[in-house]
């Protein structure tokens, strides 16, 4: 019921959020006596709810507000003034006043409409940024530290910005961030349908058996050489990471490459630590593959195809290297390995097996709809979210499993965290940080796409050591917005690449740069085999430098 409440939850919010975003529309009388004007903030970007009044000395004669392309129209109950002054006033900006000239005035008494030129609000930093600043750095610290649940330290955060919002703004005007309907433009709905119409579709997928089938099917195609297995376990598992949410894919992987690895005989870390890496690796290559490419792909309007002709060459090279560096650091562990005895086999065998054929030809069917969906509906402006709430449903209607055991299995938790996340960078955002991160790297860049493009993959390679790479990504995507718009050359949006590639591959580097570390790390352990921070770090570090630098060659060629 609680979950079935939140499902619906979901939805009034998506639907309040699209309404409220809807322009004012105006009286046909009020076509006349017309200011026009765009606002717009240090980075060029649109400001949208900024009060714009226009008065006569202390009288008031119009008020407005902008809109979210910064553009707005204030209409003039009276003509009869002399002077005119409009004044702009936002939350988290300097206000500001302008004086019409004597000629803008005359074409108002005539009748007219004045175009007024692009205004530039300057921020204002007071005792809210701060404020604000001091809320996400903690939220960072709490996930990186593993202190609470990162849905937990998100929603934290979303409520301390409430809280603050509401309860500290009465006491003082500098402590207001937002309203709740302000806070609901920043979550990005696609995402969170996209994400849950996904994990829908995994769920009827995963209850056929065919992730054990094929771990198991890769250790008798493989013949007992362990270097061959290790290969097609890496690819199998990077294949399945580009399809589906690397968390999933590794829950599924992980029990029963720790059975084969035992039967074998041998470490089976030295089979699960290739995989998580492959899993991170090659989920890039598509829009779906990780959740940080979700994010990417919304924010910057690229398609499954684009990511998946930008990204795969490099994705593959760097793949390469990883194989090469795992049969390396590995090799002690592949020698000492033997063959599995018959019995064990059997039972291999048997966990192995494809429990629901007809069910899996079913969804065959629907994945390769979902997929021509995902690259050709581009052309038809058909959104990645609409595609797997349609194949989701497609799915449940065709199978017709139990659905109330499928809305189970979304992943509300998630969901929860997205959601929370979305409001706290929003915040950020809101009062100014994102802005001044950007001016900063801009500066630093300048002009050069070349240096710009090391930074972000470097940058974000490096610090997804450090914070989870999901929050790292949502609060770099304004920035690389900014960039994409200022630096020549990047509206080829090579800048969000770099950044999929920088957030992805760091997550290699530690064990919380990524959520699919997290959960591999956490069946091991309960199997009796530890990976400790230190040892994913001796280990992952190595790989990310490895793939970053192998990734940013071919990004550098390709673009």
């Amino acid at each position: 019921m609680k979950r079935r409440f939140l499902f619906i939850v979901l939805f009034a919010a998506a639907l309040f959020s699209l309404s409220a975003a809807r322009p004012p529309t105006h009286a046909q009388d009020d076509f006349t006596r017309l200011i026009l004007g765009e606002i717009m903030d240090g980075q060029n970007s649109p400001v949208e709810g900024v009060e714009i009044i226009a008065r006569t000395g202390d009288e008031v004669i119009g008020e407005t507000r902008s809109q979210p392309d910064g553009t707005f129209i204030l209409h003039l109950e009276e003509d009869d003034f002399e002077s005119l002054t409009l004044d702009f006033r936002r939350a988290h900006f300097a206000e500001q006043s302008i004086d019409l000239f004597p000629q803008e005035i005359a074409q108002i008494h005539k009748g007219g409409t004045v175009t007024l030129t692009p205004l530039t609000l300057t921020r204002k930093i007071g005792p809210v940024f701060w404020i604000v600043t001091a809320i996400f750095v903690a939220m960072l610290a709490v996930i990186a530290a593993g202190r609470l649940h990162n849905t937990l330290a998100a929603l934290l955060g979303m409520s301390v910005i409430f809280a603050i919002s509401y309860l500290g703004h009465p006491l003082s005007e500098n402590l207001f961030i937002f309203e709740f309907e302000r806070s609901l433009n920043y979550v990005d709905w696609n995402v969170i349908f996209l994400i849950m119409g996904m994990m829908i579709v995994i769920a009827v997928v995963e209850r056929t058996g065919i992730f054990q089938w094929l771990a198991f099917q890769s250790y008798k195609f493989s013949g007992g050489r362990i270097w061959l297995l290790l290969i097609i376990l890496m690819f199998v598992t990077g294949i399945a990471s580009a399809f589906l949410d690397n968390v999933t894919t590794m829950l599924l992987m992980t029990p029963i490459t720790i059975q084969i690895a035992i039967a074998l005989g041998m470490n089976p870390l030295a089979l699960l630590m290739p995989e998580v890496f492959a899993s991170n690796v090659v989920g890039i290559s598509t829009l779906v593959g990780t959740p940080t490419n979700i994010l990417i792909g919304s924010y910057g309007n690229i398609s499954f195809s684009d990511f998946l002709i930008n990204l795969t060459p490099g994705v593959l090279l760097s793949m390469a290297g990883l194989i090469g560096y795992s049969l390396y650091i590995y090799r002690k562990d592949y020698r000492s390995a033997g063959e599995i005895p018959k019995k064990m086999l059997e039972r291999l065998e048997e966990r192995g097996k494809i429990t629901a054929p007809a069910n899996l030809k079913k969804a065959g069917w629907v994945g390769l709809g979902m997929i021509l969906l995902f690259v050709f509906g581009e052309h038809i402006h058909l959104l990645p979210s609409v595609t797997a709430l349609i194949g989701a449903t497609a799915l449940m209607v065709w199978i017709k499993p139990d659905i109330e055991e499928m809305i189970e299995a979304v992943d509300w938790t998630t969901l929860v965290f997205f959601i929370s996340l979305f409001v706290v960078v929003g915040a950020v955002q809101e009062v100014g940080l994102i802005s001044i991160i950007a001016d900063g790297i801009g500066k630093m860049v300048g002009e050069n796409l070349t240096l710009a493009m090391i930074l972000i993959i470097w940058l974000g390679g490096i610090l997804s050591t450090i914070v989870a790479n999901i929050p790292f990504t949502a609060a770099m995507l304004p920035v690389i917005g900014f960039l994409t718009a200022t630096i020549p050359g990047a509206e080829s949006k090579v800048l969000f690449y770099c950044l999929s590639v920088g957030s992805a591959m760091g997550g290699n580097g530690s064990l919380i740069g990524a959520s699919a570390n997290l959960v591999t790390a956490g069946i091991s352990e309960r199997a009796g085999y530890t990976i400790s921070y230190l040892y994913f770090l001796k280990k992952g570090f190595p790989a990310l430098i490895i793939t970053l630098t192998i990734a940013t060659v071919w990004l550098l060629i390709r673009f």
